[in-house]
């Protein structure tokens, strides 16, 4: 290790002096693009003056920054991900605290996983926690040895060892058959059990969304299975909101995060949090509720509200974030180094804007993709999003046919969808074929979702 410029994560920090290093000004929130690709990191400047708040596993005494890194939502280009900035953000990520990263075989066209691997393979495997899953939902990843390729193929993209956190993906959607199909009755689970006792896995959990009958059967087999870790969807609107929504859109029985949270806190289970932002929305907020945040703290991004307050529960081990550009990065960073936690005062302000946002009929799509490719072309996350920004921007839901602005807000719903969507990737395409409904972790009733835009689109 002779080349100087291959230094450790200590040694960049002993060097710069981070008790004394002034915050970067807001010109460097910009692009990824923009940023010339170097990689060496003492040409990487600290993003905070003060350190990244850590948490302690106590099952392996890791110890894990609060801030995780979600490697689901890569920066790309023609759904080619572009592994030069994604190692950019990974050097920054690391030279400032983050060493947690969680990918999984099936995102990002399954391309992920070696994204993630190129990027973290120059860096000591002790900078890092790699966390990834068993994504065997196709017939042929259910069976014993479609399900021991897909694992062991983890190990090769992701250029490691050993795998620290280990994940039975999606839990709940398909009820208990699907649990015995995909985990017990192929011995795919005790075979992780065992390779968990051999070191290859640390830390084995499972991360959830669906029936709640579902999680609570899981967390049953907790004394058989141990589980060292469970990752929930976990925000302040679905704290007490995510029952509410799930049964309003049609979806599965769920339960609130505080449910899950707690249950996992009174069996010493640690947590991880997925979907901090509720697949961005929190980030942005409609006008008025944005309003009461900026007042409250007007430095402050909305984004830095949910994960201040995420972080602020003791058991959660890492909020994972998906981080696409810089400034999401570097906003993240902030917030956590160190996290300041909500105060009584600003918890209640939160839960009357959740009260609030529960009262805008969005569609609860969190822009995961997984419903994606649809056999006719439709781009169901983007038109879901399109149809959300205009709810929160009270365009819609439309008023009687009689008021005298009706006209008027159709006209503008149709002309920026048809701007926002390319023409073979709208509703319209939509055939109710059915298939993306097995594959939503809201389970959203997508085809009647999208008649929703079919019948302003025809207005």
């Amino acid at each position: 290790m002779g080349n100087k410029n291959n230094i450790n994560r200590r040694d960049f920090l002993k060097r710069l002096g981070m008790g004394g290093v002034a915050l970067m000004g807001a010109s460097v929130l910009k692009p990824i693009e923009t940023i010339a690709k170097t990689t060496l990191e003492e040409d990487i400047k600290p993003i905070a003056n003060k350190m990244m708040t850590y948490r302690i596993n106590h099952n392996t005494n890791d110890r894990v920054s609060l801030l995780g890194f979600g490697m689901m939502r890569l920066p790309s280009e023609n759904k080619v991900i572009k592994q030069e900035e994604v190692n950019h953000l990974v050097d920054i990520a690391i030279a400032n605290g983050v060493n947690y990263f969680d990918t999984a075989p099936v995102y990002h066209g399954r391309t992920s996983e070696q994204a993630t691997g190129i990027a973290l393979s120059k860096h000591s495997r002790k900078d890092f926690y790699v966390a990834t899953k068993l994504s065997n939902f196709s017939p042929e990843s259910k069976t014993t040895e479609g399900a021991k390729k897909m694992y062991y193929d983890s190990f090769k993209n992701l250029r490691v060892d050993v795998i620290d956190y280990y994940l039975l993906h999606s839990i709940g959607g398909g009820g208990e058959n699907e649990i015995k199909e995909r985990f017990l009755d192929n011995g795919i689970l005790d075979f992780l059990i065992e390779e968990r006792k051999k070191g290859k896995i640390r830390n084995l959990g499972f991360s959830y969304h669906g029936d709640v009958k579902i999680f609570d059967y899981m967390l049953s087999l907790h004394n058989k299975y141990h589980w060292d870790f469970v990752q929930i969807q976990m925000n302040y609107v679905d704290w007490r909101h995510a029952s509410i929504t799930k049964n309003e859109w049609g979806g599965t029985p769920d339960a609130d995060a505080e449910y899950l949270y707690n249950k996992l806190t009174q069996m010493n289970i640690p947590v991880v949090i997925m979907e901090p932002l509720r697949g961005g929305r929190l980030a942005n907020l409609p006008e008025d509720i944005a309003k009461e945040l900026k007042a409250e703290r007007p430095q402050s991004s909305l984004a830095s509200w949910a994960f201040r307050w995420c972080g602020s529960y003791p058991n959660v081990l890492t909020a994972l974030s998906g981080m696409t550009y810089l400034r999401d990065l570097e906003d993240n960073v902030r917030t956590y180094s160190p996290l300041e936690s909500c105060t009584n005062k600003e918890n209640a302000l939160l839960e009357r804007i959740a009260d609030k946002i529960e009262g805008y009929p969005t569609i609860p799509c969190t822009q995961c993709n997984y419903c994606m490719p649809c056999p006719f072309g439709v781009n169901i996350p983007g038109n879901f999003a399109y149809y959300n920004d205009k709810i929160d921007k009270r365009i819609i839901p439309l008023p009687d046919k009689s008021e005298k602005d009706y006209n008027s807000r159709v006209t503008e719903f149709q002309n920026g969808f048809y701007k926002a969507l390319k023409q073979e990737e709208t509703a319209m395409k939509c055939r109710d074929c059915g298939i993306c409904l097995a594959k939503c972790p809201q389970k959203i009733r997508i085809p009647n979702q999208l008649n929703r835009i079919k019948e302003i689109l025809n207005s």
